[in-house]
């Protein structure tokens, strides 16, 4: 009797999962269909996981260290397989996720994960603000939650339109990432151009080097720059290095004396959600709100 039964339940459970709805959702590997709002999640980028926790989606699992501090509560109960560049296969599989997400720097680890079960790559191309709203209307789709990721993404195109309107006619500007006492600089093409996108405003400097990790530079290029806005990162903040600050970092005469420095006009982005989780939607809403504040501020 107790076979039958069991017998019974398995064919249900075969059932329902045979007849599970399938979506299609565009991913950075191309277009890939899935089994619709699977339960157990884990997560490997923190972009993603900024998005989903926005979209009301409470990932299984997770990494080890979560260095964005306002995502930590949201995954205070999840179990931690690993860092984004290696994945414990072994708690991963403990965990079973239906379905593991990875993206910018865990990327590489696509295959790795596969083993354990389906996976997708969600990183961002090099448009990132567009990237960030096909991914956030991809997870709204996958989790049967269309109305709110099309809230988030409505919020993020109002983010961009109040920048564009706080900035405009208010010179050009320069992005800097500091990491301890180095310098780097960012261009329109590179990793941090969709400020420039966001914002409308032209480079101080053209041509510079599209590197992941920027172009570096000197105080004196600063200078002969002479932007009307420095928009800084701290690297070393952001991945809680103990280090000089990025204020420190750019204190020299030289800077001083640029436009932006004298007129201050020098807007320091909150370093993890600038640099960790950038994309994500609270990351990105946030940044732009710090800008818009800045923009809106000057004379």
């Amino acid at each position: 009797m107790r076979q039958a039964a069991l017998s019974g339940l398995m064919a249900v459970a075969m059932s329902t999962a045979a007849f599970a709805e399938d979506v299609s959702i565009t991913t950075a590997r191309g277009d890939v269909t899935l089994p619709a709002n699977p339960e157990t999640v884990a997560v490997y980028d923190m972009a993603a996981l900024d998005s989903l926790t926005a979209l009301g989606v409470v990932p299984t699992a997770t990494i080890d260290q979560i260095l964005v501090p306002e995502l930590r509560d949201g995954v205070a109960d999840a179990a931690r397989v690993g860092t984004l560049f290696e994945p414990d296969l072994e708690a991963l599989a403990g965990v079973g996720p239906d379905l593991t997400i990875v993206g910018g720097r865990s990327s590489t680890q696509l295959d790795a994960v596969s083993q354990v079960g389906t996976a997708i790559d969600m990183t961002f191309g090099d448009d990132l603000l567009a990237s960030a709203e096909e991914r956030i209307a991809a997870y709204g789709t996958l989790f049967d939650r269309e109305d709110r990721a099309a809230e988030m993404i409505a919020q993020i195109d109002a983010g961009i339109e109040a920048a564009k309107s706080a900035s405009a006619g208010k010179g050009d500007l320069l992005v800097v990432m500091t990491n301890g006492p180095k310098m780097a600089a960012y261009g329109a093409d590179s990793r941090f151009g969709w400020i420039h996108e966001a914002t409308g405003l032209p480079e101080a400097v053209e041509g510079v080097d599209r590197a992941d990790h920027g172009q570096g530079i000197s105080h004196e290029f600063i200078a002969e720059a002479d932007p009307d806005w420095l928009v800084v990162i701290d690297r070393s903040a952001a991945i809680g290095e103990e280090s000089q600050g990025a204020e420190q970092t750019l204190s020299s005469d030289l800077v001083a004396g640029t436009k932006a420095w004298s007129k201050g006009q020098v807007i320091y982005l909150d370093p993890a959600a600038a640099y960790i989780s950038a994309g994500g939607f609270r990351a990105l809403t946030g940044t732009l709100d710090r800008l818009t504040e800045a923009f809106a501020a000057a004379e």
